[in-house]
């Protein structure tokens, strides 16, 4: 490699050699295309044919297991709430507005969305919860007491 420097007002070209990898360079060049151009293009077409998970927290109280799900946008009507023996399923579609924009950042989810919530207890199926309200559905899910269950029949 050549490169000229100044030196005592004259111009001299002084001879450069370098010990790095040669490829490196190349490398730098392709990740800066890649970061700037195919990576926006790559996630924009990922988030929209992915089935998403939403934001959800999972805690217990002393009888009751509560699930939050931060779902922001919907309707009641686009929620579906199932159970089985070991699962919560919660599923739903968020619809985004089908007004044309160039996007310069994309981070809200659209389209199919699911979470599963193992349940750690048996649950009181008649006695379940479940609210929508300022984005964020909240399933409060009494534990199953067999003694009281007993006591009913």
């Amino acid at each position: 490699m050549h490169r000229f420097q100044w030196f005592n007002g004259v111009c001299q070209m002084i001879e450069v050699t370098l010990k790095a990898d040669p490829i490196r360079p190349s490398f730098y060049i392709l990740e800066g295309y890649h970061q700037l151009h195919l990576e926006p293009l790559y996630w924009r077409l990922a988030m929209r044919s992915q089935v998403w998970r939403p934001p959800t927290d999972v805690y217990e109280t002393e009888d009751t297991l509560v699930v939050r799900v931060e779902i922001a946008g919907m309707r009641e009507s686009d929620i579906s709430i199932s159970m089985d023996d070991r699962y919560l399923s919660i599923r739903g579609w968020r619809v985004d507005a089908p007004e044309r924009r160039a996007y310069r950042q994309m981070e809200i989810r659209f389209g199919e969305f699911i979470t599963e919530v193992e349940l750690p207890f048996p649950v009181a199926i008649e006695k379940i919860e479940a609210v929508y309200s300022d984005g964020f559905l909240r399933i409060h899910l009494p534990r199953f007491d067999s003694n009281q269950a007993q006591i009913d029949e």
